[in-house]
């Protein structure tokens, strides 16, 4: 596993295994809520062994990032300019390479929302189950917590409903996951509150969006509900668009049992597009 890297935007990075010079392209990886950018280590380690070099976020208020309390973030607009800033440091390292970004959950919200604003920054966008509509079930104290305290008490802790066991079916990962200190299962007023106008925002970015895309949907989602994902994809104007779905699959694509066909189909895909 490489170590966290960076100053201020902290990140993994897995060179592909062939030479600097012969990288095929690069994946910035946006990890999901409540996780952390060392879960992409099945994921990085496959695609760095066919080629591509992968650029792993750690998303402010999650994972190693010196930020506190965990779980929080002051503005989505900071994960942006972070997204912003890692893809620059790419660009620095492997001039004149395509570079694709891949985010799961929350992650694939936020590719989305960048891309649709920022077509120039990638070649193409991977979402595995993105975050357009909740699918847990918070209670109804969250969200008067929300309505009623957000504006006056922004870090409070909300209890975020999902267990391990609803990411991914693999016993040997359930273990890792239960067992590392940096899975949180919380998150603030502040960021709860922050995924409304990006996810009310979906179907306005679907119209304008221009970067090939690639939405990659489980057939057992119990943290995003799935039918908003097909709803978005199907406002999406740009013609290259394509959407795989995995019935038998939970929520983390990258994780659950079956994984290595997504990496085979987000591959396939992107090399289609160098």
């Amino acid at each position: 596993m490489p170590e966290l890297q960076g100053t201020d935007i902290l990140y993994r990075k897995w060179e592909a295994k062939s030479s600097p010079g012969s990288t095929r392209a690069i994946f910035l990886l946006v990890h999901g809520l409540g996780a952390h950018s060392a879960r992409w280590e099945y994921l990085a380690g496959h695609f760095s062994k066919h080629g591509y070099a992968c650029y792993a976020l750690e998303l402010r208020g999650f994972g190693g990032t010196f930020e506190r309390p965990r779980g929080h973030v002051a503005s989505f607009r900071v994960w942006y300019r972070d997204i912003q800033g890692l893809g620059d440091i790419i660009a620095r390292n492997h001039p004149g390479k395509k570079i694709f970004i891949l985010g799961e959950s929350l992650g694939g919200l936020l590719a989305y929302d960048l891309a649709g604003r920022r077509p120039d920054l990638f070649a193409g966008q991977a979402l595995i189950s993105p975050s357009f509509k909740n699918g847990m079930k918070f209670p109804l104290s969250a969200y008067l917590k929300l309505v009623f305290l957000g504006l006056f008490k922004p870090k409070l802790m909300i209890k975020v409903p999902f267990a391990s066991e609803m990411l991914t079916r693999d016993p040997d990962y359930l273990r890792v996951m239960n067992a590392n200190p940096d899975e949180i299962r919380v998150a603030s007023l502040r960021l709860l509150g922050g995924f409304l106008p990006v996810q009310a925002r979906a179907g306005r970015v679907a119209k304008k969006l221009a970067v090939p895309t690639l939405f990659l949907i489980p057939g057992i989602d119990h943290l995003v509900d799935e039918r908003a994902n097909r709803k978005v994809f199907k406002k999406i104007g740009f013609a290259d668009k394509t959407l795989i779905e995995y019935p038998e699959m939970l929520h983390a694509l990258s994780l659950d049992i079956g994984r290595e066909i997504v990496f085979r189909d987000i591959l396939d895909w992107a090399g289609q597009r160098l």
